[in-house]
């Protein structure tokens, strides 16, 4: 325990910056007690991937734990709040949508607003009997006042913002807590005993000792992989996009009149649309399927999803790979980042993963050589369930719908393109609606009870586990009730001629005080964080 202990962080971008600044907060209390040398090499030559980047609330707690304040993180990065994403033509093909937000009213102490929604006609959307937020998003309000807020409990909320200038903010508030930042190439790594890493040498001559290496990579993994060996575990048979194309829309030119306070998921023929809103542009990117269409169709779907005059913006292509790495932390090497593995941004968990990742290391963090193969198997344990859950519950979008206009849509649906554990809680919620116990030591029958494969556990080979961490049962009801899940089992169930949908009075309440209090997004924007004044130019073709 009396050795000091070094990390290097091998990458930088959102992944390596957001590692550096949180186990620098953990483990040095933000600098002000040194314990562990914290030192990020990144590459100058490698090309930064510049996209506007959608958060889930847990971006909060990184800025907290951190130390960072939230109006100056917002200014830096171009920061904007979301309180939902909007899905768009997922269930039919006729401009549909429904909203999955951040805050709920459920009624205690006892909570069946499921049930109840099932029973009734259905003539309002499910998630707005149960959250007012939906319908604030529709108005486009800010979930904060312009003064002191006194609506009752606060509006849950995450951020859309510019993950380039998210790097470089944390590069800054990290280096000037103690991380060291070399800016060099590693060329070569040397290998210690019992398969560890002992250093690397940089392309400047130097070389790096350390205990414990992160890799953050990206998908070159040049660590975990390719000095480690461990493999990967292809996923795309339940998610079968494998390609973006993106595009960034400037508000001096293509100002729409308003920022959305979510982000905007529109499906399209073989994939669909992120829209999501910065304050000064909007970055928008089509997730499609390379089997199911071109290049060019691609971007031109893009391009007609924005409308107007986009020749003058560029489109890039990223792409893309779905799986996750066998051991996330193998000998002294933690992948953090795309490095580890990476799922569609459809719930926009790619920061949260990587947040996770410091998160877990921090608690788990081996302050000697003992032990340390026992942290890493129960950090592995919890990586991969957190995977798993994320592949289920992005997979549920696609295999629910209902759409059949093109050959993408038809396939998505097929059985052999759900996971197991999916079909499982499928078939366990045609009994009864998601509680929150369904998420304890989760099993359902139908899951499989055999063992994983040694090379997928790192040596626990119990079948993965969705606890319920990050998305609860309040979360499932969202998504299977927005796709019409049980819609044809609610008329055998409980006949056609059912009673009116119900809104709990304190929803309508709440909705009421909105309108009075709450103002415009784009406003609250302008008078808190300066954002620049923009004249409207049109309403994008695909909102």
């Amino acid at each position: 325990m009396n050795k000091r202990r070094k990390i290097l962080i091998v990458g930088g971008g959102s992944a390596g910056w957001m590692a550096a600044a949180y186990l620098n907060a953990a483990l040095n209390q933000r600098g002000e007690n040194s314990r562990v040398d914290i030192e990020l090499l990144e590459s100058p030559d490698t090309p930064r991937i510049s996209v506007g980047e959608a958060t889930i609330p847990s971006m909060k707690h990184l800025l907290a734990a951190i130390g960072i304040n939230e109006f100056d993180f917002m200014k830096a990065c171009d920061a904007t709040f979301k309180q939902s994403i909007r899905y768009t033509n997922w269930v039919h093909n006729d401009k549909s949508f429904y909203h999955h937000p951040f805050s709920s009213m459920r009624i205690h102490p006892l909570e069946r607003a499921g049930l109840d929604w099932l029973a009734s006609d259905q003539s309002i959307p499910f998630m707005e009997t149960c959250s007012a937020q939906p319908i604030i998003c529709e108005w486009g309000l800010s979930p904060k006042m312009l003064g002191e807020w006194d609506m009752g409990a606060p509006l849950n909320y995450a951020y859309h913002m510019n993950a380039q200038k998210f790097a470089d903010y944390l590069r800054d508030f990290s280096t000037a807590r103690g991380v060291v930042h070399t800016l060099e190439n590693m060329v070569e790594v040397k290998k210690a005993s019992g398969d560890r890493i002992a250093s690397v040498t940089t392309d400047k001559g130097r070389e790096i000792e350390a205990d414990i290496f992160v890799d953050s990579t990206g998908f070159s993994a040049l660590l975990i992989e390719k000095q480690m060996g461990v493999g990967f575990e292809d996923c795309s048979q339940y998610l079968l996009c494998d390609r973006a194309v993106t595009m960034h829309v400037p508000y001096d030119t293509h100002f729409p009149g308003m920022i959305r306070p979510y982000t905007s998921a529109t499906a399209l023929s073989n994939g669909w649309v992120w829209d999501i809103p910065m304050s000064n542009r909007r970055s928008v990117g089509y997730v499609h399927s390379s089997a199911f269409i071109s290049k060019e169709d691609a971007e031109r779907e893009l391009r007609a999803y924005q409308g107007g005059n986009t020749d003058n913006l560029d489109a890039r292509f990223v792409p893309f790979k779905v799986g996750r790495r066998k051991q996330i932390w193998s000998g002294n090497v933690i992948a953090i980042g795309l490095a580890g593995g990476f799922i569609e941004p459809l719930e926009s968990t790619g920061l949260y993963l990587s947040d996770l990742g410091a998160v877990l290391l921090a608690e788990h963090f081996p302050w000697d050589e003992h032990g340390m193969e026992v942290l890493a198997s129960r950090y592995n344990r919890v990586m991969s369930n957190r995977f798993y859950e994320i592949l289920d519950f992005i997979n549920m979008h696609y295999c629910l719908t209902k759409r059949t206009d093109t050959e993408f849509w038809r396939t998505v649906q097929q059985p052999e393109h759900i996971n197991d554990r999916l079909k499982a809680k499928f078939e366990f919620w045609k009994v009864k609606p998601p509680t929150q116990h369904d998420f304890q030591d989760q099993w359902f029958m139908g899951m499989s009870q055999q063992p994983q494969a040694a090379e997928l556990t790192g040596g626990d080979m119990r079948p993965a586990v969705d606890t319920g961490g990050l998305w609860n049962h309040e979360s499932y009801e969202c998504i299977l009730y927005g796709m019409e899940f049980l819609k044809d089992e609610c008329d055998r169930w409980f006949g056609t001629n059912r009673p009116p949908t119900k809104v709990h009075p304190a929803i309508i309440q709440r909705l009421q005080q909105a309108r009075q209090k709450l103002p415009p997004h784009h406003i609250w924007l302008h008078r808190v964080m300066g954002m620049q004044p923009y004249q409207t130019a049109y309403r994008p073709h695909g909102w």
